[in-house]
């Protein structure tokens, strides 16, 4: 008799999974990174305190802003209503047909998808987050038959556009943003895409207290002694934080997403990148508000993700030296869940700036290992992701 719950088939084993888990812990000036729908920072009760808070949202978009900065542009996403538009852009590139005649087609191919239309004409009802390659091979369909296709009365464009691999374009060749982040479309089940990356709302290590910035600012045509007081008053919420932040990618959805075991670990290494050295730009203008992370810890596993913010349900509570006590309250809480849970994992790497001789590094290396530059921890990351799919086969 077959054990319960074994698959009849040897090959419907499930996939061995891998999780890279990464963990920083980072200090921020006074600032505004996200606010709320008063205009404060975003803030949330944790272990009986006030917390900051940065929601994954605003981290996310951040990640993908500086993915701009690294990667060619043509091989990222965009998200916005207006995909018609950028469609019919993209037919009438190269003179392939008029302005009217490429809005016509664009609409043409998109109406066989059914997404539901916005208020405004042109417009879809939800942003939707595709690929610039995948438009660009969407557009490629008709650009060849752009005048053949013009000639046609409406019925017959629908029937011709039908015979088109529409949906399958934008369901392949995903650029890294989908295939991290994911994708949905609520009307077309068959367009979405599972996201490889979870991330965490950032939140403070400490209990937090919001302030206010009063300020005034002066009309500098204002006449000199016939004129008194500010031409602008205003206030900003701020609070200054150490921020721990979490994010898994699952690199066997991500895999399964990019159908490229090389672009995959690529993609793990850009996000990697992305995620430590982005920063929302809230009030940025106001506060000069962007840090790099004191502490970057990456750890593989092979059971589950982990996040460790319960290392803080305690608030850190000393009032200077708080990027230090949280990172020692990080090893402790890292030390503690694979002691008793007996889940060591597959590989662990770690950067940090604390001084190397202090007992915060001691502890910090302790439990993830020893520390190195942040190029040196890509590397290690990506030479042990490199080789999963041969231990895999195994």
């Amino acid at each position: 008799m077959r054990p319960e719950n074994t698959p009849e088939d040897p090959m419907a084993l499930p996939a061995s999974r891998t999780y890279i888990d990464v963990h920083i812990l980072q200090t921020v000036p006074p600032a505004n990174l996200n606010r709320d729908d008063q205009g404060n920072p975003k803030e949330a009760y944790f272990g009986g305190v006030r917390r900051s808070r940065v929601s994954s949202q605003a981290w996310k978009r951040a990640t993908r802003t500086h993915f701009t900065e690294r990667l060619p542009r043509q091989d990222l996403a965009t998200r916005t209503r207006r995909v018609a538009a950028a469609l019919a852009e993209q037919i009438a590139d190269g003179k392939a047909c008029d302005d009217e005649s490429a809005a016509r087609l664009a609409n043409a191919l998109l109406a066989p998808l059914k997404i539901s239309a916005g208020k405004k004409e042109g417009d879809t009802a939800y942003l939707f987050f595709y690929g610039r390659r995948q438009l660009a091979a969407v557009a490629s369909l008709v650009r060849d038959r752009a005048a053949e296709l013009v000639a046609l009365d409406d019925t017959a464009l629908a029937e011709e556009i039908k015979k088109l691999p529409v949906q399958e374009k934008f369901s392949s060749g995903h650029p890294v943003d989908v295939a991290l982040f994911g994708r949905m479309v609520a009307d077309i089940p068959a367009l979405n895409v599972d996201a490889a990356t979870q991330v965490a709302h950032a939140l403070s290590t400490h209990a937090v207290e919001l302030e206010f910035d009063y300020f005034t600012a002066v009309d500098d045509e204002q006449k000199k002694g016939e004129e008194t007081g500010a031409g602008m008053i205003g206030t900003i919420g701020y609070n200054s934080a150490t921020l721990y932040r979490y994010a898994s990618v699952g690199l066997h959805q991500l895999r399964e997403n990019l159908s490229d075991d090389e672009a995959t670990v690529s993609a793990v290494e850009e996000f990697l990148t992305s995620f430590a050295r982005s920063m929302p730009t809230g009030y940025g203008n106001s506060f000069a508000h962007r840090t790099l992370p004191s502490l970057v810890a990456v750890v593989v596993r092979t059971d589950q993700p982990v996040n460790l913010v319960s290392a803080f349900e305690e608030p850190i509570a000393v009032t200077s030296g708080i990027a230090a006590a949280s990172a020692r309250s990080l090893a402790q809480e890292h030390a503690r869940a694979v002691r008793a849970w007996g889940d060591t994992p597959a590989l662990t790497a770690l950067c940090h700036t604390f001084d190397e001789s202090d007992d915060t590094a001691k502890l910090l290396e302790s439990a993830f290992g020893e520390a190195v530059a942040f190029p040196e921890l890509l590397s290690r990351v990506r030479a042990h992701l490199a080789e999963v799919p041969q231990r895999a086969a195994r």
